[in-house]
């Protein structure tokens, strides 16, 4: 029996990895851009999502870190904010309104739906996004 204790990073990166497997039959079935979220540095896409913001793929989306300064415009930060800590302390899903940066630096608005969801004894947050360009 092995005595080597998994590392944090290791265990968050195989909790986002059961819960994308988990909804992939959502995930890949959707019509909307999904992202599932940790932290900062452990969250998971579907294509539509990855490609709405402008990346080849959901893991070079997933490989930046941070989130807020990295995919999110300075007007709509406080807006996700609040409403990821509403979902995380009251467990209430929201409906904002959120302006993204993509990867190449334009910017796109869209309606965001944030709803908690509990995995193996972790809190995520799931995001199903419609862009104004998709309306």
């Amino acid at each position: 029996m092995s005595t080597k204790m998994q590392s944090g990073e290791e265990h968050h990166e195989e909790l986002v990895k059961g819960l994308y497997n988990q909804m992939k039959p959502v995930l890949d079935g959707s019509e909307q851009p999904i992202f599932i979220y940790l932290d900062d540095n452990h969250k998971a896409c579907n294509n539509k999502l990855a490609s709405m913001l402008g990346f080849k793929s959901p893991q070079e989306w997933a490989e930046k870190q941070g989130f807020l300064e990295v995919y999110v415009t300075e007007k709509s930060r406080e807006t996700l904010s609040t409403a990821y800590w509403n979902a995380m302390k009251k467990m209430a899903a929201s409906t904002i309104q959120l302006t993204w940066m993509k990867k190449d630096g334009a910017t796109i608005d869209s309606t965001m739906i944030l709803v908690p969801m509990f995995f193996q004894g972790h809190l995520f947050s799931v995001h199903f996004v419609t862009s104004a360009a998709s309306k």
